[in-house]
């Protein structure tokens, strides 16, 4: 079979197929693809590619046109992702200012930022203490940074402004002026000691030592918070 290139155009992520455009002599035509992981994995599995990939709007692709198992229509088989241009300029662009604009997305539960020059989609990962997006600001532009720059299909979105919850800016502030902070223990396990910072929405680990022997639920500890960053937090026994 004839192995043909195309670039797509469109992605139906809950379906999990993309629809790719190519030229076949001499005329533009369109054909559906899929994309989702289980597919991937097959293919992976037969050594057509080498492993798993996020798609794009704008990736070239290469692929060999097939019937369907119904045998009711063509469909793109073998999908290898090839390059995509539009993506290394986007990334290019946030290494010189990572101060992107794009039009934030819902699918399902999960949320994404769509590129507003590309079209490309990322997943947009929101801190455990951040306020989640109002349903208002759906489909709405905002500023996003790009993370993840060096690591090849793995690149995710976070809001340029975050906004967290009133009990993680406290606990910033207690990190910043390297305040000791009075926690409450609510958990005890042989892998650690789980405990309340701020109320019960800033929750840390302290790892299980000689000195953590005695500790049970509902014990004070005095704890320092050593780092805090929206997705992790460290602290030790102060």
């Amino acid at each position: 079979m004839e192995t043909v290139q195309g670039k797509i155009t469109f992605i139906h992520h809950e379906k999990q197929y993309a629809t790719i455009e190519y030229v076949q002599n001499g005329k533009t035509k369109t054909i559906n693809g899929n994309i989702s992981e289980k597919e991937q994995l097959r293919l992976k599995e037969l050594r057509i590619i080498q492993k798993v990939h996020h798609y794009n709007i704008g990736d070239e692709v290469s692929f060999i046109v097939a019937l369907s198992a119904r045998g009711d229509k063509q469909i793109a088989d073998c999908m290898q992702f090839l390059f995509n241009n539009e993506l290394d300029n986007i990334i290019n662009k946030a290494n010189i200012e990572n101060r992107l604009v794009g039009y934030l997305k819902k699918v399902e539960d999960n949320y994404f930022v769509k590129e507003t020059s590309s079209y490309i989609l990322f997943p947009l990962i929101l801190s455990p203490w951040e306020i989640k997006p109002q349903t208002i600001k759906v489909n709405e532009p905002v500023f996003f940074k790009l993370d993840n720059l060096k690591k090849t299909g793995k690149h995710t979105a976070s809001m340029f402004r975050s906004e967290y919850i009133p009990d993680f800016l406290k606990a910033m502030d207690h990190f910043k002026k390297k305040t000791v902070v009075t926690a409450t223990v609510y958990n005890v396990s042989p892998h650690g000691i789980y405990v309340d910072i701020i109320s019960n929405k800033i929750q840390a680990k302290l790892p299980v030592d000689e000195s953590t022997t005695n500790i049970k639920i509902g014990d004070k500890l005095p704890v320092l918070i050593t780092y805090l960053s929206g997705l992790k937090i460290i602290i030790e026994k102060a």
